[in-house]
């Protein structure tokens, strides 16, 4: 995979691209837009990536994309499929016994990296193998990818579970080409949750995580310590939700805080609007408000990051995919 002899210029940015899963399939999607408004799926709502190619337990979840200042796509998931046994992957519920290790209980990530959204490495990186000296953890859940200032690195954060109950957010820098971690992950906080969202906004970072299958917000100075416990719901659902995610509207001073709305029925993504990250403005779901989907339906633990006009004329090329909606 060759890296654009161009530079990446942020001042390009003008369009957004949009990953998230199904359960149908344990698979992955991906969406586009042109105003950060109305989404169109580029494959006709049907999956990008087949979990059964790419993970170990044959299906992936939890996608979470975004750009590094080399302009490449960092995209990790989780190695998971919840329905192995009834797809005859396995011929128990779970890969481990779910009375000692609980829902899920994998162990492994999917890591790949793309400087053209066509052509991508692929990894299936085993935590517990790659560090015993993390003990016998439960999983390894929802890693996310930021760029790390400090010491000039992507950094992975993600979630690890133990006993069955103890969830807590973790932390490891990758290898450059994005197949593997280096440093053996480290707690980024006390703070007991899943589902981690790191967004740089001036010199602050804030958190978005999930608690109590509700979104809670934290801020520190530092990427990977210094955030305090909170208990306040920043989402306004009343069933449960996960999967926060934050993106910001280009040109404008606005983000966007989505989640997973997976209390309801059907499961759906919600929206919030903010400036300031203490007042948020409901956008609702999708298809419910400003919020749109052209050609797919319920998606799951969504992500967003951002586009050329370059990349998006590609895609649509590539996808062959009509004209977007203004």
């Amino acid at each position: 995979m060759d890296k654009p002899s161009i530079p990446f210029n942020e001042d390009d940015l003008c369009g957004y691209l949009l990953v998230y899963f199904k359960d149908q399939d344990q698979s992955a999607y991906m969406a586009i837009s042109n105003d950060g408004y109305t989404f169109t799926d580029i494959n006709n709502g049907k999956p990008v990536f087949l979990g059964y190619e790419l993970a170990e337990q044959k299906g992936v979840r939890d996608p979470h994309i975004t750009r590094g200042p080399d302009g490449a796509f960092y995209l990790a998931m989780t190695d998971l499929h919840i329905f192995g046994q009834r797809a005859g992957y396995r011929d128990t519920e779970f890969e481990r016994p779910a009375e000692k290790y609980g829902w899920g209980n994998n162990r492994a990530l999917v890591l790949m990296k793309s400087y053209d959204l066509i052509h991508w490495t692929h990894s299936d990186f085993r935590v517990d193998k790659a560090f015993p000296e993390l003990g016998d953890i439960d999983c390894s859940w929802a890693p996310e990818t930021v760029y790390d200032p400090v010491e000039k690195k992507m950094m992975i954060y993600f979630t690890i579970r133990y006993n069955n109950r103890e969830c807590h957010l973790y932390y490891s820098y990758p290898n450059d080409d994005f197949t593997k971690l280096e440093t053996t992950p480290v707690r980024i906080t006390d703070i007991g949750g899943l589902d981690g969202d790191i967004t740089k906004v001036g010199d602050k970072y804030h958190l978005f995580y999930v608690s109590g299958a509700k979104v809670l917000h934290s801020v520190s100075d530092r990427i990977n310590s210094g955030y305090p416990i909170e208990t306040g719901r920043i989402d306004p659902e009343k069933v449960s939700t996960e999967a926060p995610n934050v993106f910001k509207r280009l040109g404008t001073d606005k983000y966007v805080l989505m989640y997973d709305v997976y209390g309801a029925r059907p499961s759906n993504m919600g929206f919030s609007e903010t400036t300031d990250f203490v007042n948020y403005e409901n956008l609702g779901h999708f298809n419910e408000g400003v919020m749109k989907t052209t050609n797919f339906t319920s998606p799951k633990h969504g992500a967003v990051t951002y586009l050329t006009k370059k990349e998006l004329e590609s895609i649509k090329q590539h996808w062959n995919i009509e004209p977007l909606s203004k």
